[in-house]
C-alpha cells in the first residue's frame, strides 16, 4: 500500500454513536450522538469535565462496558462494525488501552512481567523464551530500570510512574493500529507526565498509530493532539484542529473550559474563574441545550432547541450564540444588562467583575 494512501486512511469512524445504560430512572445516555473521524497516524484529544462522557465513549468503541448497555448509531473501526458485535477478534491485535489507574488495572498477584508476556503468548503465539524477551525490550523501551529484575516484581513493587510505564508496555506489546489512553499521566509527578507523553509520541511517529488521548489538561491536549474534540453531557460541543480551537474558540462551554485554567503571566492570588453550577442529569436532563444552564449566553431558545451543528473548514461547533460572534456578542451583552441569563443564572457585567 502506498504511503500516501496509508496516511488518509480511517482508522475509526463514528456516526451518531450513542451509548445508554439502564436504570430505575430510566435511560441514562452517557454518549448522545457523537460523530468523528480518526486517520491512521493522527492523534485525537477528547477533553471536558468528570462526567461528560469521554472514559464511557472510548470504553464503548473497546467493549468493556459489560451487557447492561444499550449502544445505538455506527462505530466502525478500519471499515468494520462495532456496534452490537464482539470486539474480542480486536483486543490484543488491532487496539490497545492505556487505563486512568494503573494500581486498580494492573492484577495485584501476578508479576508485571507475566502481565505484558502473557497476551504476547495468547495472541501473538510466541513461545515463553520470546515473549520474555519481547517483555524486557519493551520494559527498556519505556524507560523502565533493570527490566530484567522488574520482570519479576508484583505492581505494589513499583512507584506510580513505574506501574504506568508497565500499562504502556501492555498496550504497545501488540503494535496497536489504535491506542487510547485515558489519562495516561494522572498521579504522575511533571517530569514522568513528559517523558511518558514525549515517549507515546515517539513510538507513533514510528509504527503510524492511531491515537486517542483523554485528558483534563488542555496543555496536554494542545501540545500532542492533532485535533480536540470537546465533550459535554454525552455530546460533542466543539471539535477543531488543536491550534484552530485554541486561537479561534466558538463555544461558550469551551471558552469557559479555558477560562477555568490558571495562567503563568497572571498575578499572584489571581481568583480562578470556575463554571457556576454543575454538569447535567443525563437521565432527565435539558430539553434544549445541555451547556445551556451554565452558559452565561444562553438564551430562550437555548431551553428548548439542540442547537445545528456548524462546520466552517473542518471547524465545528453546536451553538446558537457562538463566542466571538454579533449573535454571540449581542447575546452576552443583553444578559450582563439585565444580570442574568434565560435560564436565570446571576452574572455579572464587565465592570462588575474588574
Amino acid at each position: 500500500m502506498l504511503r500516501e494512501t496509508e496516511e488518509t486512511e480511517t482508522i475509526l469512524k463514528l456516526t451518531d454513536y450513542r451509548v445508554g445504560f439502564r436504570t430505575e430512572r430510566g435511560l441514562a445516555k452517557a454518549v448522545d450522538g457523537v460523530s468523528l473521524s480518526l486517520k491512521r497516524g493522527s492523534t485525537l484529544a477528547i477533553v471536558g469535565e468528570s462526567g461528560s462522557g469521554k472514559t464511557v465513549l472510548n470504553r464503548g468503541v473497546m467493549g468493556l462496558l459489560g451487557a447492561n448497555i444499550i449502544e445505538g448509531g455506527s462505530a466502525e473501526f478500519q471499515g468494520k462494525e462495532l456496534v452490537n458485535e464482539s470486539r474480542q477478534k480486536f483486543w490484543g491485535i488491532k487496539m490497545a488501552m492505556i487505563f486512568q489507574d494503573p494500581m486498580t488495572s494492573l492484577n495485584p498477584v501476578m508479576k508485571v512481567g507475566k502481565q505484558v508476556s502473557e497476551p504476547l503468548r495468547l495472541h501473538q503465539g510466541m513461545s515463553k523464551k520470546a515473549a520474555r524477551e519481547r517483555t524486557i525490550e519493551l520494559f527498556t523501551l519505556v524507560g523502565i530500570p533493570e527490566p530484567a529484575q522488574r520482570f519479576n516484581e508484583y505492581p505494589h513493587q513499583l512507584s506510580g510512574g513505574m506501574r504506568q510505564r508497565v500499562m504502556i508496555s501492555i498496550a504497545l506489546a501488540i503494535d496497536p493500529d489504535l491506542l487510547i489512553a485515558d489519562e495516561p499521566t494522572t498521579s504522575l509527578d511533571v517530569t514522568v507526565q513528559k517523558y511518558i507523553l514525549d515517549l507515546l509520541v515517539e513510538i507513533q511517529s514510528k509504527s503510524d498509530m492511531s491515537m486517542i488521548i483523554i485528558t483534563h489538561d488542555l496543555g496536554v491536549a494542545r501540545g500532542r493532539a492533532d485535533e480536540i474534540m470537546v465533550m459535554y453531557g454525552g455530546r460533542v460541543m466543539e471539535m477543531a484542529p488543536a491550534e484552530t480551537l485554541f486561537q479561534s474558540m466558538m463555544h461558550p462551554y469551551t471558552e469557559a473550559l479555558f477560562s477555568s485554567i490558571p495562567r503563568l503571566n497572571d498575578p499572584k492570588h489571581t481568583r480562578l474563574k470556575p463554571i457556576e453550577g454543575f454538569p447535567p442529569d443525563i437521565v432527565d436532563g435539558p430539553q434544549g441545550c445541555k451547556f445551556a444552564p451554565r452558559c452565561k449566553y444562553a438564551q430562550d431558545i437555548c431551553l428548548t432547541a439542540h442547537p445545528p451543528e456548524t462546520i466552517d473548514n473542518g471547524h465545528a461547533y453546536s451553538c446558537f450564540f457562538p463566542v466571538g460572534t454579533d449573535a454571540g456578542i449581542q447575546a452576552l451583552e443583553s444578559n450582563e444588562a439585565r444580570g442574568f441569563t434565560a435560564t436565570g443564572l446571576k452574572i455579572k457585567s464587565k465592570s462588575e467583575a474588574i
